[in-house]
């Protein structure tokens, strides 16, 4: 179980290369799915354009909306675009920013299964057999009609129900057509990698001030929430065990004897006192209370201006202090000692 945790940290440590590690393998699992993949074209008119187009769009669809779903930003984008204002404004750029990372990192593994499909050319085969110019391979179809002809050209992609090789031959319209669509499939990532090398070296030259100013509050969001999960987890396991000790003691008269023995004993062998249950606290030991704060920091973030208690000068110091601590102990709700819930 430590190991699992271990891995936990250092993945939430290096989410970034986590997640291009994880389009990585998105990449080469849509690569190995369509290679394992058994394509059938229909070979009708009525379905080969809708099979063929499907089975070149619908797949990228959907490892475009997996890589939004396993991406762990998506939640933190969803909450700070939903959230109230509170006395933290919140920042277009940055929300932005996040929303075309995410983006940018999802369209990785579409962009392999197109140019994939696209190679192979069996997808675009099936959807545009029946678009062959005849002209190209100097066949006389005067004698055809329009719907004995598009029957005739939709059965070029299966091989054993292809019965007119008087009309076209099948692998010269094979080979036609897959031409195209690796034409087309090397255009794609021409075009791919030219938006690429745009967007990642063009774009910081113009706005490199905005573009470190979204990329650094970005980073401390996603870091923010971690921390106060980390922080709401350390404090839940404290006021839990906070209460089961004061449920065992009330309950029996020995527990507080060994307890008391042990705190005196601790107190006698080191000067330094490690922090205990109640220290972890942070001040908050009711339920209502820990609500309030549960809920203060979705509607009401504290703004990003950090001082220092000490940094209160003037005659108004000693006030200012006193509002401080009136504060904590109104959140607080007690003046002394712990309540069961």
């Amino acid at each position: 179980m430590d190991k699992f945790r271990m891995m936990s940290q250092i993945l939430q440590s290096n989410q970034e290369s986590f997640m291009n590690g994880i389009c990585g393998i998105m990449a080469l699992a849509s690569a190995q799915l369509y290679t394992s993949f058994e394509f059938n074209c229909p070979c009708m008119p009525e379905y080969n354009y809708s099979y063929g187009i499907s089975m070149l769009v619908i797949p990228p669809i959907w490892f475009f909306m997996l890589g939004f779903v396993l991406n762990n930003n998506v939640s933190m984008l969803a909450e700070e675009w939903k959230r109230p204002k509170g006395q933290r404004r919140k920042d277009p750029s940055v929300l932005r920013y996040m929303c075309v990372s995410i983006s940018q990192r999802s369209l990785i593994a579409p962009a392999v299964w197109i140019s994939v499909t696209l190679m192979d050319g069996k997808s675009f085969l099936c959807a545009y057999s029946m678009d062959l110019d005849m002209t190209e391979f100097g066949k006389n179809t005067s004698g055809l009609s329009d719907e004995e002809l598009a029957r005739t050209l939709a059965k070029i992609p299966c091989e054993f129900i292809f019965d007119s090789p008087y009309v076209v031959s099948r692998a010269a319209a094979t080979r036609y057509i897959r031409c195209i669509s690796q034409a087309c499939g090397w255009l794609f990532l021409m075009i791919i990698t030219i938006i690429a090398f745009l967007v990642r070296a063009i774009r910081p030259c113009f706005t490199q001030a905005a573009f470190l100013k979204t990329k650094y509050w970005s980073h401390y969001l996603d870091i923010e929430r971690k921390m106060f999960d980390e922080t709401c987890t350390e404090h839940a396991k404290s006021f839990a065990k906070v209460c089961i000790k004061q449920y065992f003691e009330g309950i029996s008269g020995e527990i507080p004897s060994l307890s008391d023995q042990s705190r005196g004993d601790d107190n006698v062998d080191g000067e330094d006192k490690t922090p205990t249950e109640e220290d972890k606290l942070l001040g908050v030991r009711r339920q209502d209370s820990m609500n309030k704060v549960l809920l203060d920091w979705h509607t009401c973030k504290p703004p990003l201006n950090l001082k220092k208690l000490s940094e209160a000068t003037g005659p108004n110091s000693v006030a200012n202090k006193r509002e401080v601590l009136s504060d904590k102990n109104n959140l607080n709700g007690i003046k002394g000692g712990y309540v069961n819930l």
